[in-house]
């Protein structure tokens, strides 16, 4: 009883949070800070390319520094890809489609090509606001740009401490469902459906809510907790370590696996692209049969989708962004946009098209093969990855979703502890050591849940994260615009401006320096 109720309970606030307000102020706050950055994401699409993918291969960029207390920016990034590029890169956009039909992943470029600009802004205000700690390590976040930036204001003061606290205890939250429990869940369900062991299967521990909880479930839930546990009793330096490895392997694999499905099924990539437009704007589209799918629920489901997999609106990634060793804010905010890119634009394009082009959902009545979201994409991939009775296509999946999943604990590890970090003050070394243990503890409820509310009031407390952030970066978008402006004078158009580094006067002269010394462009 307690559980039904607490279910609809989420239930009504998650439709108050995502559709009735945080949707649309997210697309809002992407289409402003659009306008006010002169579209930057299109206008200086060349430099953003130039400056990130296009400089991987620069000692400044992807080599290791020195300083302890930071990492770089190619570690930076992959850092928040691996919180971002998760079970929603696969899963999410999957169910997207079964419940919003095609349609819902124009919105997801929507939600994307505007949440360039969010994911933007928020990296920028992330470095402005940033100050060490007593570790001499970068802390930033949506914490800090909302008690001093929005704080700042006249008679705000308040608020943007209230605010900031509301953000930091919804981010630890979150990092125990959707950063941990739901990804280590998924991993379980995945791992142990792909690859059987019918000696450690048929061992039954206990059946909860119909299912049963197996020896070989414990048994990788115990894995990851060992696993887990030691990179992230490491701190970031090894999380990050861990993701510049993983992150590029398996972002490629994906890709290259994706476009082997959707080229083995040339004839049908015209098909799926026309669904997706047609039935973007669908009043009631034929999709799903007689009930039909309104326009509210498509874009509903595009959007939502699109946050859950790139973060942008979220706040969450600039805890890990701060940390890189740029001086330059908006250098920062170019990685922000590509980020957004990367995920959503090129990674959930891939997977929406390997299950449109496959066969594997109905174009017309929108009848899928099955019902499970995950097994859906590796029914997509078995179409073309199959020997006789051997499915290539779905250990592919597995693994997948495991590497994926993996990497998406080891950044919310991160997110979580920066969280604790800011609420603790100068308890912060010890508080933070006990948040890490509780979190690789939670490994285990994980490997072992039968229930989704976890998940569930975890998409929740995503939700409640993106209100505070976006309130903080709307109000704090003049700011944006100067800082953008301020670079772009400087850096592409050549003119002889004081930059803008730091909110702090301290860390601005420091990195003034820095550029004098290094000529860092």
């Amino acid at each position: 009883m307690f559980l039904f109720n607490l279910t609809k309970f989420n239930e009504t606030v998650n439709t108050l949070v995502w559709t009735k307000v945080g949707v649309w102020l997210l697309i809002a706050t992407g289409i402003l800070l659009t306008i006010l950055t002169g579209f930057f994401q299109v206008s200086h699409m060349g430099h953003w390319m130039k400056k990130t993918v296009g400089s991987l291969f620069e000692k400044k960029v992807k080599g290791h520094t020195e300083d302890k207390g930071s990492i770089s920016q190619f570690q930076a990034l992959c850092t928040a890809l691996a919180a971002t590029v998760g079970v929603g890169n696969i899963a999410g956009v999957a169910a997207a489609i079964m419940s919003g039909g095609p349609g819902a992943v124009f919105w997801m470029w929507v939600a994307a090509f505007f949440g360039m600009m969010t994911n933007f802004s928020e990296n920028i205000l992330g470095i402005y606001y940033r100050r060490r700690n007593e570790h001499g390590e970068w802390s930033g976040g949506a914490m800090y740009y909302l008690e001093d930036g929005l704080g700042g204001y006249k008679g705000m003061k308040h608020v943007g401490k209230i605010l900031a606290v509301i953000f930091a205890i919804c981010a630890i939250l979150a990092s125990f469902g959707i950063g941990n429990m739901g990804q280590v869940n998924k991993i379980v369900l995945n791992f142990t459906g792909a690859f059987k062991c019918k000696a450690l299967s048929d061992h039954v521990l206990y059946s909860s809510n119909g299912k049963d909880v197996t020896l070989y479930m414990l048994i990788i839930g115990i894995v990851l907790l060992v696993v887990v546990g030691i990179v992230v009793i490491g701190g970031l330096q090894r999380i990050a370590l861990v993701a510049e490895k993983i992150i590029p392997f398996m972002v490629i694999m994906f890709i290259l696996g994706s476009l082997g499905i959707i080229f083995g099924n040339v004839t049908a990539i015209g098909s799926a692209f026309k669904a997706i437009f047609t039935m973007a704007f669908s009043k009631q589209a034929l999709w799903g049969g007689a009930c039909g799918v309104s326009l509210k629920t498509i874009i509903t489901m595009g959007c939502k989708r699109g946050v859950f997999s790139n973060e942008a609106g979220l706040g969450s990634s600039v805890m890990v962004h701060s940390n890189s060793n740029v001086v330059e804010p908006v250098k920062q905010g170019l990685w922000g946009i590509f980020e957004v890119f990367a995920d959503t634009i090129v990674i959930c394009t891939m997977t929406a098209l390997t299950v449109l082009t496959s066969g594997v959902i109905d174009l017309k009545t929108g009848v899928a093969v099955t019902d499970d979201d995950s097994t859906l994409v590796a029914e997509a991939f078995n179409t073309v990855f199959k020997v006789g009775k051997f499915e290539y296509g779905r250990y592919f999946i597995a693994l997948a979703i495991t590497l994926f999943a993996f990497t998406t604990v080891l950044g919310w590890s991160h997110y979580g502890t920066k969280a604790v970090e800011y609420l603790s003050g100068r308890r912060a070394p010890v508080v933070t050591k006990i948040y890490k243990v509780i979190f690789v503890c939670m490994i285990l409820s994980g490997a072992l849940m039968t229930s989704s509310i976890a998940w569930d009031i975890s998409d929740t407390f995503n939700g409640m994260m993106m209100l505070p952030n976006l309130i903080g970066v709307l109000s704090l978008s003049p700011l944006v615009m100067k800082l953008t402006k301020n670079y772009v004078d400087r850096r592409l158009k050549g003119k002889d401006v004081k930059p803008m580094l730091s909110h702090f006067p301290e860390i601005e002269a420091e990195n003034e320096q820095i550029i004098k010394e290094t000529g860092e462009d």
